[in-house]
């Protein structure tokens, strides 16, 4: 990059996270702070094709710390998925005179980040949103610490529940591909078992984990399964094995769904999007792009959007353990 952007766009794509509104505030203010002009971009990419930009100002952003998802709304576009759509956002870009962009979402966003910024060199810098936490390049993703609060918050009065009636439930959480929200927020709220993707505990396995706490003196039980766990087809298809074979067990099974992506963000969200806001604007002024904003031992970090998008979030397996050990 030549010059210093004088124009910052910034959008968010992808589903929507707690701390997207916080990361906005700050792109928006670092970007004034620093004398550029400041364009938020309605609709994720679906914005970039209509030209649906909009001049910001450091109160454009007053009182949106605290909200969920994103004032400047999320959607999926599928028109960015062809060299027309790509073409078209990018003669909206040029004739605004926009020189910059902040992406603010997750591997798909980036994704379709890359592909532009290859196809017209164009200088973008990406924000990790995502509750999932599988991005790589960064411990931590916005809207995670916010969800499994809100999953550990839930699950706390679903074993009121469990407790009353001596019920064995199901909890499935967000995770399609990665277990850490179930890992992390089954450890928090003393679960009896936790499935995740990455760990295939088989039925039989989880048959003998429960008559195990059945015969410790457990009358109830909690079971925290991700989405995406391979134990079976379904958190309904294992509840009902779970049924069969151990009738002194009332199943139940409740899905928490997007309340998972709701709600006000959590301090560390709010502080977490913030430092990289300021960090995405501060990387693009450097003449630095291509590159997704990450915090690794509090650090803000750097990484190629290529490595995040294809490197792999790994579980810690330290916590696969303790959760073992505590389940008992």
């Amino acid at each position: 990059m030549k010059n210093k952007p004088k124009k910052i766009a910034v959008l968010t794509s992808g589903g929507d996270a707690p701390g997207m509104n916080a990361a906005l505030r700050a792109v928006v203010r670092t970007s004034v702070f620093y004398g550029a002009e400041c364009y938020a971009i309605q609709q994720g990419y679906q914005g970039l094709i209509d030209n649906d930009f909009k001049l910001m100002n450091a109160r454009s952003v007053n009182n949106i710390i605290n909200k969920g998802g994103t004032i400047i709304k999320s959607a999926r576009c599928l028109e960015f998925r062809t060299p027309e759509g790509r073409k078209l956002a990018y003669e909206n870009l040029k004739k605004s005179e926009i020189d910059a962009l902040v992406v603010i979402g997750g591997d798909g966003s980036f994704t379709g980040a890359m592909i532009f910024q290859e196809e017209y060199d164009f200088p973008i810098v990406g924000i990790p949103g995502t509750i999932d936490n599988d991005i790589f390049g960064t411990r931590y993703t916005l809207g995670y610490d916010t969800a499994i609060n809100t999953v550990v918050e839930a699950i706390d009065k679903i074993r009121d529940t469990a407790s009353s009636h001596n019920r064995l439930f199901f909890v499935e959480v967000m995770g399609r591909d990665a277990g850490h929200i179930a890992l992390n927020s089954g450890i928090g709220a003393g679960a009896e078992e936790i499935l995740i993707p990455e760990e295939n505990l088989g039925l039989e396995r989880l048959l003998e984990s429960l008559k195990k706490s059945e015969k410790s003196g457990k009358s109830s039980s909690i079971v925290v399964i991700a989405e995406g766990d391979k134990t079976g087809k379904n958190v309904f298809e294992i509840a009902s094995y779970v049924e069969k074979n151990l009738p002194y067990y009332e199943v139940r099974v409740s899905v928490l769904g997007h309340m998972q992506r709701g709600g006000t963000p959590s301090c560390f969200d709010r502080v977490l999007a913030s430092r990289m806001g300021v960090c995405a604007v501060e990387t693009l002024l450097e003449g630095k792009s291509k590159v997704m904003i990450g915090v690794i031992d509090d650090q803000m970090v750097l990484t190629p959007l290529e490595k995040a998008i294809k490197g792999k979030s790994e579980i810690n397996s330290n916590l696969i353990k303790v959760s073992d050990i505590l389940s008992i």
